[in-house]
């Protein structure tokens, strides 16, 4: 095995103090999984294994006690397994416990990683080949209902099949938040441009929108995790950058790193320069700037997924904001861009691996729970919890006991989401129509709101690189010339000159012409990758 020498660094670099949640005691009895086929007797051919997983996980979900830990015991069960869950929220906490565990040989048998990470445990040997592992007739829920044999086989790095996507939302839902009280309370009107949205911004800020008579609110906030300027500040797309990669006519955009980068960072300094954003939005780890926007010290936020302002979710921004004292939050979607393009097409996002020291047994073992996880049996489980208990069923609609559902599920630190990590909550790819009494007529219309959002193409294919390329470098460095631009530099002139040394040195130009040969056969056109200023 090749040595951890990306891992090392990152290592000794690391100063953070770390620590994962894991699962609570066992030795309870394993009770049944309701009317599923999950609480079926185990296989006793299969000897028993203890399996290891690292997995993310929303920062308020947290494992309870086994005896009432139902997903658990029914996996335990049905596999015959005892199963050990470490989880963080997604972030550089997670990588650096998962490079921890890994450096010190406490390799999880099975693990979800961002995408550059990835790279460096395929390239150091951490990860393990998964040809004739991950294949439809291993995982037929996993093809069937999620991902396609064309997207695994464009979703490879190093010409190496060690690494497969995790099923992932096809539809989008990154809008702005606002809070409507606030525009109320100021008497103001939703923002349409980005001019508008500076000046509520402003606002928000200075005009005491929360009637406190103090200075402790902001217009803005977003979450930099120390490292990087979120791609959540407007001027990305006031400058005509929309989403991460795209192709325009025939050339492919890298936004990060496109010449109009130059622009964003100017104007983002003077954003910042009104005092109008959340100064602590650089620090900020993610899933922090939405506690303080629950918090009411900030305003205005970008947010992904379907349900993060609804009336009733735990984990959401509408719901933390009453249980924080704002009686009157009120978060409603908008979007400046809505008709010229807020986002692009989702592609493949970050994978799962399989460790290289995992026995067969133990992998062909994780890969059977995985697949039932894709399926409907471990979707609903994990998602509505137990049948007969937290939902009733009536052929394919699924109507949710929200009593029972609040009492063992959401009181217990909404539990379910760290077994959710699989599959996004999609209920239509097995034709399941959900009744939920928790979705209120202002949740539809939130919803009603955002799917109304014009979405670009995307480049339409996974984008990987090439043996030999750094992909984790060179986004390193651009991320700390940003940094540079917008905390140091005191105009953003210098870009263009950085832009080169991301190109050369960093070879962001070789791995771009890589993006956009796979963009190429993707559209079927020549698609080219211009790195002049």
């Amino acid at each position: 095995m090749k040595t951890f020498s990306k891992v090392t660094a990152v290592l000794l670099a690391s100063t953070l103090v770390l620590a994962a949640c894991s699962d609570a005691k066992e030795g309870a009895s394993p009770s049944p999984a309701g009317n599923t086929n999950a609480s079926s007797s185990p296989d006793t051919k299969k000897e028993k294994l203890d399996l290891k997983w690292m997995v993310i996980a929303d920062a308020s979900s947290q494992l309870p006690s086994a005896d009432k830990d139902f997903v658990k015991n029914a996996i335990e069960e049905k596999f015959n397994v005892t199963l050990k869950m470490n989880y963080l929220p997604l972030g550089q906490d997670y990588t650096n416990k998962l490079n921890t565990m890994i450096a010190s040989g406490d390799i999880s048998d099975v693990f979800y990683a961002e995408g550059v990470p990835s790279n460096n445990y395929i390239r150091d040997g951490v990860a393990r080949d998964l040809t004739g592992i991950v294949t439809p007739a291993k995982m037929p829920n996993y093809f069937k209902n999620w991902v396609t044999e064309a997207n695994l086989k464009s979703y490879q790095v190093q010409s190496a099949f060690k690494r497969a996507p995790v099923p992932y939302e096809t539809s989008y839902y990154r809008t702005f938040y606002i809070r409507k009280d606030w525009l109320e309370k100021l008497n103001l009107k939703m923002p349409t441009n980005y001019d508008e949205l500076v000046s509520v911004m402003k606002a928000f800020t200075f005009n005491d929108p929360d009637g406190n008579g103090k200075n402790d609110t902001y217009g803005f906030t977003a979450a930099g995790g120390g490292a990087s300027v979120s791609m959540d500040f407007p001027e990305f797309l006031n400058n005509g950058l929309v989403g991460d990669t795209y192709v325009e006519g025939d050339q492919f955009i890298d936004v990060r790193s496109d010449i109009r980068m130059q622009n964003v960072l100017a104007d983002i300094k003077k954003l910042l320069d009104l005092k109008v954003v959340d100064p602590d939005w650089f620090l900020n780890k993610y899933g922090q700037h939405f506690d303080k926007a629950a918090q009411g010290k900030a305003g205005i936020v970008i947010g992904q997924g379907r349900d993060l302002a609804f009336d009733n979710n735990p984990a959401g921004l509408q719901m933390k904001s009453k249980q924080a004292g704002q009686a009157t939050a009120d978060w409603q979607p908008f979007h400046p861009w809505e008709k010229t393009g807020t986002w692009v097409e989702t592609i493949p996002g970050n994978p799962f691996l399989i460790s290289s020291k995992a026995s067969d047994a133990k992998v062909q073992r994780s890969i059977e729970i995985l697949d039932w996880l894709a399926g409907e049996e471990g979707f609903l489980l994990t998602r509505y919890g137990k049948e007969g208990v937290h939902y009733k069923r009536s052929g394919k609609t699924i109507e949710v006991n929200q009593d029972a559902y609040k009492k063992d599920i959401i009181d217990n630190n909404n539990f379910l989401e760290i077994y959710g990590w699989f599959t996004p909550r999609k209920p239509e790819v097995f034709g399941l129509n959900v009744v939920d009494p928790k979705i209120t007529e202002r949740d539809k219309k939130i919803v009603e709101k955002i799917n109304s959002y014009k979405i670009l193409p995307s480049v339409g294919t996974a984008l990987t690189v090439k043996e030999g390329m750094d992909l984790g470098a060179m986004r390193k460095r651009m991320n700390e010339l940003h940094v540079q631009v917008v905390y140091k530099d005191k105009d953003a002139s210098s870009w263009p000159q950085y832009r080169q040394e991301i190109m050369t040195k960093f070879g962001g130009k070789a791995i771009f012409d890589n993006y956009a040969e796979l963009a190429s056969t993707a559209k079927g056109k020549t698609i080219k990758f211009k790195s002049e200023n």
